[in-house]
């Protein structure tokens, strides 16, 4: 076994908090729009968690699964998959009841010219899904892009901010909140909005992103010169551990980590790591879309992985060839157009 999967392993295994909480939560849980950046891991986490605390939930994972691997990949590890089109009423309706449902689905890059498509994945299909699981715990994703551009010395808005979504992808996870809130009144459905921004891993995210532009010598771009980031294991402890926090009205939960990250203080430390001079052009523009996660970390406490811990581990993956996901976060974008 290598020393990436070792390192791999080690890092994501379920904290004893996840264990507890997961031998309270009653009932099978569901992941719909498994197949994503986050979904595959959660469903394993959730998996080992299951299996340690003894507490016999299935977990299912939904999705379409256009990459067979990614299907393979979670039944060797346990996880019971259905593939489905959610768009599609008869695949959605054949879908087994289960007590909670981790809500992941979703549009986002390639918005710009598909705006109908992503506002039927965003706003249409959880009106679908709340109907379908009146009667379930829901956890639904949704996305720091509903909240306005605020200044970099605010701490980040909490959840009483009132909504300010800039172009159509932020527009349409505002529309899936709204859904979501209305159903959880109609029908009185325990539902947790999980306002998510920028989780990070090994392969994918902001930090890989800044690390890569290191490496490489490219320009990284200062005029969104800070952002929240939280390590992907974290995110996904908490999404699960979500399921005991849904309520009616639904729960609104901005989840992140503490810091308000400096873009240059992150390409700085790995900079230092790598032997290298980054390369920064433009000015801080001096707003962000920034979360104040303290209602979470009351509730679950800081997330475990540290900002310097992430910051090593990623420069370690990559130093020793770690594959990395192609999928951009694309956190300096300000008009909106994905």
């Amino acid at each position: 076994m290598s020393n990436l999967t070792l390192l791999e392993q080690e890092i994501l295994k379920p904290s004893a908090a996840l264990v507890e909480d997961v031998s309270r939560i009653k009932g099978d849980i569901i992941l719909l729009g498994v197949a994503g950046k986050m979904g595959p891991p959660m469903a394993r986490l959730a998996k080992q968690a299951v299996d340690l605390a003894g507490s016999g939930q299935r977990i299912i994972g939904v999705s379409r699964f256009s990459d067979p691997a990614s299907r393979t990949a979670l039944e060797a590890a346990g996880v019971e998959t259905i593939s489905a089109d959610l768009l599609n009423e008869s695949d959605l309706s054949s879908l087994p009841d289960a007590a909670n449902v981790i809500y992941l689905a979703g549009h986002k890059f390639g918005t710009t010219g598909k705006e109908a498509f992503t506002w039927a994945m965003n706003a249409y299909l959880p009106g679908r899904v709340a109907e379908k699981y009146r009667n379930s715990n829901i956890v639904a994703f949704s996305s720091g892009n509903v909240l306005p551009f605020v200044p970099v010395t605010s701490g980040g808005v909490s959840e009483e901010t009132s909504p300010e979504p800039i172009g159509e992808y932020a527009q349409s996870c505002l529309g899936r909140e709204r859904v979501f809130e209305y159903f959880s009144q109609k029908n009185n459905t325990p539902t947790l909005i999980y306002r998510l921004n920028y989780a990070v891993d090994f392969r994918y995210g902001v930090l890989v992103e800044i690390a890569k532009s290191v490496l490489s010598g490219k320009a990284i771009d200062l005029r969104t010169e800070n952002v929240n980031v939280i390590w992907q294991g974290d995110a996904n402890e908490i999404a699960i551990r979500s399921l005991l926090h849904c309520e009616s009205p639904a729960k609104i939960l901005n989840v992140t980590g503490p810091e308000i990250l400096s873009i240059k203080w992150a390409a700085n430390q790995f900079a230092e790591i790598f032997g290298k001079e980054p390369n920064f052009i433009h000015e801080s523009a001096g707003t962000a879309l920034l979360n104040n996660a303290s209602a979470c970390h009351r509730l679950f406490g800081y997330p475990k992985v540290t900002i310097r811990e992430i910051i090593e581990l990623t420069a370690t993956w990559m130093q020793q060839g770690g594959e990395a996901l192609n999928k951009p976060t694309h956190f300096q974008e300000r008009s909106g157009k994905f």
